[in-house]
């Protein structure tokens, strides 16, 4: 005779306890994209979870708290991977460059999450200690990944001298550019830009500027022939 397997109510209470925190992130996400920092209220997160705004408390203090565990579960570990592949990394800076411009996109650009950059830079004026919470732990650190990336391409001869820090705001203000057009115009983008398109034209133009130029000397003209002319005896 076969057994049946009954599952016990507090089996199934536990498992639901475990995933509270990771559908909490989701419903906040969700709401801060849609609706902003300032707009979005605890009751409105504890409802599209599915709990009551107590169960919330029980998790996360407050709405400053489930934000920076958004930007804490979402955004850096996109941020650690990309520390340790420049680390692991030992052949061209260009094609390490690629990986990350690309690898970010996909992590970060391409979902809900590319819309906290669009919520920051809206909001982060009436909440300095957001800002400064997401510029310590988001800003500041993609800024030196992708200036490790073009310090170690200088020293290698790969890219030509310039200013390592400024070249990093160069390299990542067109993939905010990016994140700020898809969470605000492209629906009104009769073309809808593309983003593989858009990177990989912004990675060739960033790489043209950046790879020393190849001086051409010119062939040396042959020498002409030279007439000897006879001495006249007088």
């Amino acid at each position: 005779m076969s057994v049946k397997t009954v599952t016990r109510p507090e089996a199934r209470w536990t498992r639901r306890k475990d995933d509270r925190p990771a559908e909490l992130l989701s419903a906040a996400l969700s709401l801060f994209v849609e609706k902003g920092y300032t707009a979005t209220r605890l009751d409105d997160i504890a409802r599209q979870a599915g709990v009551s705004k107590g169960t919330l408390y029980l998790y996360y203090a407050s709405k400053e708290d489930l934000f920076k565990a958004v930007v804490r579960t979402g955004l850096v570990p996109t941020l650690e991977r990309g520390e340790r592949l420049v680390e692991e990394h030992t052949g061209a800076m260009a094609d390490l460059l690629e990986q990350v411009l690309f690898g970010w996109w996909g992590a970060v650009g391409d979902n809900p999450l590319g819309g906290i950059s669009k919520l920051m830079f809206s909001e982060s004026q009436n909440f300095p200690d957001l800002a400064r919470f997401y510029h310590a732990e988001v800003i500041s650190r993609g800024h030196r990944l992708v200036q490790r990336i073009l310090e170690r391409g200088i020293a290698n001869g790969e890219f030509v001298a310039i200013d390592p820090e400024l070249g990093t705001r160069l390299v990542l203000a067109p993939l905010v550019h990016l994140l700020l057009w898809r969470h605000s115009f492209d629906v009104c983008d009769v073309h809808r830009l593309d983003p593989g398109r858009y990177l990989r034209q912004h990675l060739e133009m960033i790489l043209n500027g950046l790879r020393p130029r190849v001086t051409r000397t010119k062939p040396a003209k042959p020498a002409g022939r030279v007439r000897h002319r006879e001495a006249k005896v007088s």
